[in-house]
């Protein structure tokens, strides 16, 4: 099973297995770049029969490891075989109702996957981001823009789209630890940033206290759905990711409704070039439960029955995949304090988590997208100027 699933997939590039008895499969052209070593009979099988999922199990149980290299190594050379496939077929139908339960989202799926991910302590998420606290792809205007620089840039230029102007309301919908919502009030904004998760409600508040900002800056721990006053300003930064493709209409209908009449709305998501597909497995099951990276097909429709202008939309491609590699390389210089919060098997799911992710952005076609949208196609100016001022 194992020999002809290497035999499927590595085609221009090599890779020796060891499995747990001491003998090695190969597969692919010259020498092996690296080898993969399997030390379980449970683990090798599962691996055979469900590699998507059980890789990734493997490698957290430590029953899966890698001579010559690292996890990312691996999943780099698996990743760029990966790609050469053909396309992958149109869902079927049982495969998007199964992707409808998977991505229902109702109010209490919602608080749960958020509290899933988010409700770790926020000294975790110190180790490898920003000192802003930005969870989101960076925006690296050069080649040696530093992380935090490149952070800056990314809010800079999204507050740029916004085309936001002191004392008008901005509703910052999945606003994170506040990082944003409090730049936006340092711009003159009056934020209101909705979340559903306790860590982040607690922490984006006092950052606005600590700051001064607290009369600019509210932090609520509630649905952005119950929210029933309107906007000048909407922006949702790395939560449409969160939505689920059966509420895709609803939340737009929601931004139509909270915007003013000549508002502005800017939506920062991850994206895939390919066509609708699954959550990957383990994504799915151990990083974001709930979780879907749309393709672009399955967002304009309903933004077009929203009765909502897209009136710009940018495309970022591999600035994620060099946001992901800082952030996986700030980890593993700082794994030992992540296991004083954390087991090692915690870590051995981040470490994991964080190179697949980088990877799918080098090799899969993960992209992110900005969407401009207003009610009006005069509430914006005509050209993007204002973007370069």
């Amino acid at each position: 099973m194992l020999q002809s699933l290497l035999d499927r997939t590595f085609l221009t590039r090599s890779i020796r297995v060891r499995l747990p008895d001491g003998r090695t499969l190969s597969a692919g052209p010259g020498e092996p770049e690296l080898t993969a070593v399997v030390t379980g009979n449970k683990a090798a099988l599962a691996i055979a029969a469900n590699p998507e999922l059980a890789l990734g199990e493997a490698f957290m149980d430590g029953t899966f490891r890698i001579e010559g290299g690292d996890i990312y190594d691996f999943l780099q050379l698996t990743t760029s075989q990966l790609a050469l496939r053909p396309r992958s077929p149109r869902l079927t139908l049982m495969q998007r109702i199964r992707r409808g339960a998977e991505q229902a989202n109702d109010r209490l799926h919602a608080r749960n996957n958020v509290h899933h991910h988010y409700d770790l302590t926020v000294d975790f998420y110190r180790l490898f981001l920003d000192q802003d606290l930005q969870y989101s792809c960076a925006f690296f205007e050069t080649p040696d823009a530093t992380l935090e620089q490149a952070q800056i840039a990314k809010k800079r230029r999204l507050i740029d789209k916004l085309l936001l102007q002191p004392g008008q309301s901005v509703l910052d919908i999945g606003c994170g630890w506040g990082g944003l919502g409090l730049s936006m009030a340092e711009r003159g904004g009056r934020v209101t940033g909705v979340t559903l998760s306790t860590e982040q409600h607690r922490t984006a508040n006092a950052r606005a206290a600590e700051r001064g900002l607290a009369d600019r800056a509210d932090f609520r721990l509630q649905d952005y759905r119950d929210l029933s006053q309107t906007f000048d300003r909407i922006i949702s930064v790395g939560m449409f990711e969160h939505v689920g493709t059966p509420n895709y209409q609803e939340y737009f209908d929601t931004v139509a409704r909270l915007l003013d009449d000549d508002g502005v709305a800017v939506i920062h998501s991850i994206g895939r070039k390919s066509p609708p597909s699954r959550t990957q497995p383990f994504i799915r099951k151990y990083i974001f439960p709930g979780g879907y990276i749309p393709a672009l097909s399955e967002v304009l429709p309903a933004i077009e029955r929203s009765g909502l202008w897209v009136t710009d939309m940018e495309i970022l491609r591999l600035h994620y995949a060099e946001t992901l590699k800082v952030w996986r390389e700030r980890f593993l210089a700082r794994r030992d304090e992540a296991l004083t919060m954390y087991d090692e098997r915690f870590c051995r799911m981040w470490e994991f988590y964080l190179a697949a992710s980088e990877v799918a952005f080098r090799e899969l076609g993960h992209m992110v997208f900005q969407l401009q949208l207003t009610k009006k196609q005069t509430a914006v100016p005509l050209s993007r100027d204002y973007l370069c001022e």
